[in-house]
């Protein structure tokens, strides 16, 4: 990709700063508002719930770390399934993408006002659960302020980034161990309709619309910054490793202390009615623990602000991807003297602001993105798979082991959460999604995209419509008329087929080109980065 544009990106970012990236992206909104997000769809046990998300993105984006380590540059996620299916597969997923993508720095700029509305009144309307025509000005401002940031260099974004995160770790962790030490309530996990008040189906839904996997996919960041990483192949997957560790045994803790700290007065009209504005800063005040309330109530500022600059960085690059992958104008791979995609920075910040119109509250805006972040990640098995076997030379260094089963296992896990999404939102992004579908046949009328890769691609569209008629008929918000736990089984087994399917359509040694150019120069920077050379 660098040939299409007249500068490169510049290789700033450390392990360090990965980590960061990584962790940035994780605690931002969500450890403000997931652990009761998860607790109205699943009660106690949706530390149940938890522990499924955490397994399932590590499982997911170990893939995404083979990948990253042996093909890194920017917006690879949409990129590496142009390199195993073409144009078709890669139009799609990029779609799903940008859907997932363009939202996030304006869901954390209203986590941000929401959070805020404890103390600054007519910013948040709990009645309506929206932001009021003040609060939507101030989270215009603060996107602004986000991309700003980004506008003057990768650099200057790690190192606001890197000290700011190690900030905002401080404030979760004080606040699990300050819940678990002074106010445990062991007889929350019991009372108020049991430890799993709403069943299995509340688990899982929690997983999905709950918060949970909106909070954990805050990893992907790092993967579309991976060309801008000093030693991607040696550091990639180490970052990713590192922050999840990290993310989910803070998460579990929160989890834990959410629960057991709650007064039996919240809990009065049962699990499902929590409705705290500012949770973990509502509960301090409660609790009579000014101290930790005023540290939530500053944290509350930071750790969205932090992931949604985050996201200022990252979402520009996805725009460049699909502009890599021909499906965007050239203009948006055009670099500027920084090493910025001025154009793509442009658009993202654009369509930022206008996804704070629809979904003017943190909850209105989880499950979509959740949703549509899901269909991005399900392709990596199925590239890791192809890949390893249309170019097995490609030096991988970080290799999966036993993708021969994690593989379908992810994606099978990734197709469950989907479903767990419910109706009508996978209803609501399947359609969006199909959308796109119409737009790549216009695309293909005028660009003459070769057979080939819709061949590759009718399993996408078979699986589109297949997640379609599950989630009308099936029990998380359906119909009903295939009932649980027969629904999920359904999807488990059918989406097996589709992973092989998925893998055997892929390939094609006239799709590898650029992957070989990318692969080359990523060993190349590794091997100077190694010597001490300067790349």
């Amino acid at each position: 990709m660098s040939s299409h544009a007249q500068h490169k990106f510049r290789r700033e970012l450390g392990l360090t700063d990965l980590t960061m990236v990584t962790l940035g992206g994780i605690i931002g909104s969500g450890w403000l508002f997931a652990a009761q997000g998860a607790s109205t769809y699943a009660g106690p046990a949706a530390i149940i719930s938890w522990l499924i998300g955490a397994v399932a993105v590590v499982i997911l984006g170990l893939t995404f770390a083979e990948l990253a380590g042996m093909l890194p540059e920017a917006g690879g996620v949409i990129r590496y399934p142009h390199y195993s299916h073409g144009s078709f597969v890669s139009f799609m997923i990029g779609w799903a993408a940008l859907i997932s993508w363009a939202g996030l720095p304006s869901i954390e700029a209203e986590a941000v006002i929401q959070y805020a509305s404890s103390y600054i009144p007519g910013i948040y309307s709990a009645s309506q659960g929206s932001l009021t025509s003040l609060g939507l000005v101030i989270a215009f401002l603060l996107v602004t302020i986000f991309f700003l940031i980004n506008s003057v260099g990768i650099k200057v974004y790690a190192r606001v980034n890197t000290p700011l995160t190690f900030i905002k770790i401080a404030a979760p962790v004080t606040t699990a161990v300050a819940l678990l030490a002074t106010s445990f309530h062991g007889a929350n996990f019991s009372l108020h309709g049991g430890f799993m008040p709403f069943g299995w189906t509340g688990v899982f839904s929690a997983v999905s619309t709950g918060g949970i996997i909106f909070t954990f996919t805050g990893f992907r960041p790092m993967f579309d910054l991976a060309g801008e990483a000093k030693r991607p192949q040696h550091d990639i997957p180490r970052a990713f490793m590192l922050a999840m560790l990290a993310a989910g045994i803070l998460y579990l803790a929160l989890q834990l202390a959410f629960t057991s700290a709650l007064p039996s007065g919240d809990l009065a009209q049962g699990w499902a009615k929590l409705a705290l504005s500012s949770p973990f800063a509502n509960l301090a005040v409660a609790l009579n623990l000014p101290w930790l309330a005023i540290i939530l109530y500053g944290d509350a500022l930071l750790s969205p602000s932090g992931t949604s600059l985050t996201y200022a960085a990252a979402v520009p690059r996805a725009f460049y991807a699909y502009s890599g992958n021909r499906h965007f104008p050239a203009i948006f791979r055009h670099l500027n003297s920084r090493g910025l995609p001025t154009a793509a920075m442009v658009l993202s910040y654009i369509v930022a602001l206008v996804f704070l119109l629809p979904f003017p509250s943190w909850q209105k805006m989880v499950g979509i993105l959740s949703g549509a972040t899901i269909l991005t990640y399900m392709i990596a098995p199925v590239t890791v798979a192809v890949l390893r076997r249309s170019a097995p030379q490609l030096r991988r260094p970080f290799r999966l082991w036993g993708a021969s089963w994690l593989g379908p296992l992810a994606f099978v896990i990734g197709s469950m959460i989907f479903y767990w999404t419910g109706w009508p939102t996978d209803g609501i992004l399947l359609v969006a999604t199909l959308i796109g579908l119409i737009l790549y046949f216009y695309y293909f009328a005028r660009q003459k995209t070769p057979v080939d890769d819709l061949r590759r691609g009718i399993w996408l569209v078979a699986y589109f419509f297949f997640g379609l008629a599950m989630s009308y008929f099936g029990s998380f918000g359906g119909k009903d008329v295939v009932p649980a736990p027969w629904d999920t089984l359904i999807v488990a087994v059918v989406s097996i087929g589709f992973y092989y399917w998925a893998v055997a359509a892929g390939g094609g040694q006239e799709l590898l080109a650029e992957a070989h150019q990318v692969a080359a120069e990523a060993a190349a920077i590794e091997d100077a980065a190694a010597a001490g050379l300067p790349d």
